[in-house]
């Protein structure tokens, strides 16, 4: 099967994760850049990323990447490139861009630039002078930075955070691929007990339970390059085939989420049910400060308020004082909160054991880690 490059993109922050994923999935040439991960494979990765990767925002697939200074040097560049081997001649494929420290800065010019050219190397390939654009989307991309050119497709469609399970949501809602994120940047396992004391609509624990029993996040969704006929059919089937054929849907699990507020005890267990997971988490209204656990060595991960509004300092600073002494009776429990409050290890009363800076959104956050002591092995 022929070669084709993938582009996963990433939250600032996150690509380690991604990369990480990506080679699990026995893609091990995978290289990270600011935002992206980029790798070679076969047209099945394309399938199989898309099913599987938690943390990437999209998967797109690199046409071709070169340096221009002028608009003659994009459009010739451009219209050289097989755009027949994967846009048929019904397609609808509009054009998005960004520039970034380039030469050629107007994003609008070179957006036209670049449809003009994939017109005119379709209108050599399959011989017609006009298209409709009635049939699959292939949407494009031209990124400049720096000069160089990076043209690419993306193959997902909704970005990859909309697993299809979320119908009910929160005010402020945490990114599913956040979510993820955060516990796998824990040392959960799904031997051990969860809890996120501000669940909201549930996304943190839905999320661990997929993660939990290994469950694609993308198996309950379609995707935009299914309808294209350059990816066999038979290669999308294999791939959801082997998402059935390596979930463990009855693996125990104990995942609890619990929130002050009812009503969104009652979106997390809708959302549950549309993720198909609600016999592995239970929801709870309760506050933070009630919660209690008898067992040994679990986690507790979370994305508390920031107090962001104006008036919340005060409260937001006594919640943080409350979680510290409730977490603080959890002492062989281990504890991963993300928040963007700059004095949070001040009023929660410990410094964490470990800081990584990430991105909630287009919010710098800093997600605190507190490590219990390690679980005696069997």
């Amino acid at each position: 099967m022929s070669k084709v490059d993938i582009i996963a993109t990433s939250t600032f922050g996150l690509e380690a994760i991604v990369a990480r994923e990506v080679k699990q999935l026995g893609y091990e040439n995978a290289k990270v850049e600011n935002g992206k991960v980029m790798f070679t494979a076969d047209k099945l990765a394309i399938c199989r990323t898309n099913l599987w990767l938690r943390t990437a925002e999209r998967i797109r697939l690199k046409i071709g990447e070169f340096k221009a200074t002028t608009f003659d040097e994009l459009f010739e560049q451009t219209k050289a490139l097989p755009w027949a081997e994967w846009i048929p001649e019904d397609a609808q494929f509009p054009v998005e861009g960004k520039s970034v420290k380039s030469t050629l800065f107007s994003i609008s010019d070179c957006q036209a630039i670049v449809k003009k050219a994939i017109v005119e190397s379709l209108k050599q390939s399959y011989h017609k002078t006009w298209f409709e654009e009635t049939g699959a989307l292939f949407k494009v991309e031209v990124a400049l930075h720096k000069d160089i050119v990076t043209l690419t497709i993306d193959t997902s469609g909704a970005g990859l955070h909309k697993r299809g399970y979320r119908q009910l949501i929160s005010g402020a809602p945490l990114k599913e691929t956040m979510a993820a994120a955060m516990i796998q940047l824990s040392f959960w396992n799904p031997d051990r007990p969860l809890h996120d004391p501000f669940c909201g609509s549930g996304t943190i624990p839905i999320e661990a339970a997929l993660i939990g029993r290994n469950i694609a996040p993308g198996m309950n969704r379609e995707f935009v390059s299914e309808e294209w006929p350059s990816i066999p059919k038979k290669l999308w089937q294999e791939a959801r085939r082997e998402t059935h054929d390596l979930a463990k849907y009855d693996r125990p699990l104990e995942i609890t989420g619990t929130d002050i507020d009812g009503d969104m005890i009652a979106v997390a267990n809708e959302n549950a049910e549309e993720a198909m997971i609600e016999d592995a988490v239970r929801f709870k209204r309760l506050p933070v400060g009630a919660y209690t656990n008898d067992a040994r060595y679990g986690c507790i991960i979370c994305n508390p308020p920031y107090g962001e509004r104006l008036g919340e300092k005060r409260e937001v600073e006594q919640l943080y004082k409350v979680m510290g002494k409730t977490f603080g009776a959890l002492d062989t429990w281990s504890y991963y909160i993300l928040t963007s409050y700059p004095e949070f290890e001040q009023f929660f009363g410990k410094k964490a054991d470990r800081n990584r800076k990430l991105y909630n959104g287009n919010l710098k956050t800093y997600y605190y880690q507190y490590y219990g002591p390690r679980p005696p092995r069997d």
